[in-house]
């Protein structure tokens, strides 16, 4: 059944040749090592926050009153709750690692010299973004450790000269951390964020396969 599927769809858009020329046909120099996989490990394991994360924003209410209950409900009381917010942890925190250890594998390796300079400036805005995705999530179970975190980190930010006030405001929703920003911390994890690292990650993807991997030292 699956088959016949594949072979009408294959009919009709050809993809059959587009992935084995296009996509899995390419050369890639020899020599390469474990340290060309951190890369590949990072998008991994932001598929898995995406797919881990889509799930608890089913149950996850952005308001100050209900944020910590619906949290322990869906790490205690649903089903492979706990199990599905422990692999959004996890793969948070092994997500800045790898994403790091990637940026100093190409550092190292010169990939960023010519011509793949936009694809390290691209690189450098995914590593700020996951940065983003860490500091935006670190608030929504609104616990006292995640409230006081948020508070500090938003004071940092309003020490900016000229625009730390406004992006102060912009950032709690106001001068006060409380029910928007709390609203925006989440509108910015699940939407904003989101969109804008999958539109950076296909640009990212496509200089790759235009440019080829870059040849180990």
């Amino acid at each position: 059944m699956f088959k016949r599927i594949y072979f009408w769809i294959d009919e009709r858009l050809d993809i059959h040749d587009y992935i084995k020329k296009d996509v899995l046909d390419k050369p890639i120099p020899k020599g390469l090592n474990l340290s060309y996989c951190f890369g590949g490990i990072t998008f991994f394991l932001f598929l898995m926050l995406a797919s881990t994360g889509y799930f608890m924003a089913i149950y996850y209410v952005p308001s100050p009153l209900q944020a910590y209950d619906v949290v322990d409900y869906i790490t205690y009381e649903v089903s492979l709750g706990y199990v599905i917010r422990g692999v959004h942890h996890w793969s948070a925190n092994l997500m800045v690692v790898t994403i790091f250890l990637h940026m100093i594998r190409v550092y190292i390796y010169g990939a960023y010299k010519n011509p793949r300079e936009i694809n390290w400036i691209t690189g450098v805005l995914l590593f700020c973004l996951v940065m983003a995705f860490g500091f935006t999530g670190y608030l929504l179970p609104w616990d006292q450790k995640a409230y006081w975190a948020t508070k500090v980190g938003t004071s940092m930010m309003g020490t900016v000269p000229v625009v730390g006030e406004y992006a102060l405001k912009i950032l709690r929703g106001g001068t006060k951390l409380g029910a928007l920003t709390l609203a925006r911390f989440y509108a910015f994890h699940v939407i904003f964020l989101p969109i804008t690292t999958v539109i950076l990650l296909i640009g990212h993807f496509l200089m790759i396969r235009r440019q080829g991997i870059s040849k180990p030292l």
